[in-house]
C-alpha cells in the first residue's frame, strides 16, 4: 500500500472498533502516537533529499546506514498506517480465498494458525508487533518483530500485523495482552490481508 509523509485518515470512524478497541484509544494511539512518528519524521527529513523517498526507502535507508531516529519514526509510521487497515468493523468472520488457501497450506488449519499468531503476540516480550509475511518463495511465516521492525527489512511481504505495544490496549485492557490479542480476531480484516499476497 502507499503511504507518504502525512498522517493518513483512519479507513473507519473511531467509534467503529468498539468494544475491541475504543474511541479513547484512538484518540491517543492514532491522534498522539502514530501522529507524533509523522512529525518527527517529517521534521528528519525537511529541506533534505530523503524528504522525495518513498517512506518504503526512507525505511531501508535508516535501517542500513544504523540512523535509529530516521528508521523509528521511519516504520512506526508505516507500521501503524498498515495496521489500521488490518482491523475493520465489517472483519472478524474466518478468511475466505487465497489467504485461506496459503494459511491452511502454510499452517495446517485455521485454528493452528491463530493459535501460533495469538501465541506469538501474547509472548513478544516487551515492545513489538506480530506479524503474518509472505517470504520470497510465497510461504507465510509468522514473524514477531521487536520495537519499530518490519517484515520490509527482511525482504518479506507484510500481510497482516497486531500492534502489542502497550499504547495499542493499555486504556483499553490495562495489562491483559491476551485479551486484546482475543478480541483483535473479531475485527481482522481478511479483505486486505487478501490484496497483500504476492
Amino acid at each position: 500500500m502507499k503511504i507518504d509523509l502525512t498522517l493518513p485518515e483512519l479507513p473507519y470512524e473511531r467509534t467503529a472498533l468498539i468494544p475491541i478497541i475504543t474511541e479513547e484509544t484512538f484518540d491517543y494511539h492514532y491522534g498522539k502516537h502514530h501522529a507524533t512518528y509523522v512529525n518527527n519524521l517529517q521534521g528528519l527529513v525537511k529541506d533534505t533529499a530523503l524528504g522525495e523517498l518513498s517512506v518504503e526507502d526512507i525505511i531501508q535507508r535508516g535501517f542500513q546506514e544504523g540512523n535509529a531516529a530516521l528508521f523509528n519514526n521511519a516504520a512506526q509510521h508505516w507500521n501503524h498506517s498498515f495496521f489500521w487497515h488490518c482491523l475493520s468493523p465489517d472483519g472478524g468472520k474466518m478468511p475466505d480465498g487465497k489467504i485461506a488457501e496459503l494459511i491452511n497450506r502454510d499452517f495446517g488449519s485455521f485454528v493452528d494458525f491463530k493459535n501460533r499468531f495469538s501465541e506469538t503476540a501474547v509472548k513478544l516480550f516487551g515492545a513489538g508487533w506480530a506479524w503474518l509475511a509472505q517470504n520470497e518463495r510465497g510461504v507465510l511465516e509468522i514473524v514477531p518483530m521487536k520495537d519499530a521492525y518490519t517484515p520490509l527489512t527482511q525482504n518479506k511481504t507484510p500481510i497482516l500485523t497486531l500492534d502489542v505495544w502497550e499504547h495499542a490496549y493499555y486504556i483499553d485492557y490495562r495489562n491483559a495482552r491476551p485479551k486484546f490479542v482475543e478480541g483483535f480476531w473479531d475485527i481482522v480484516n481478511w479483505d486486505f490481508a487478501n490484496k497483500n499476497l504476492k
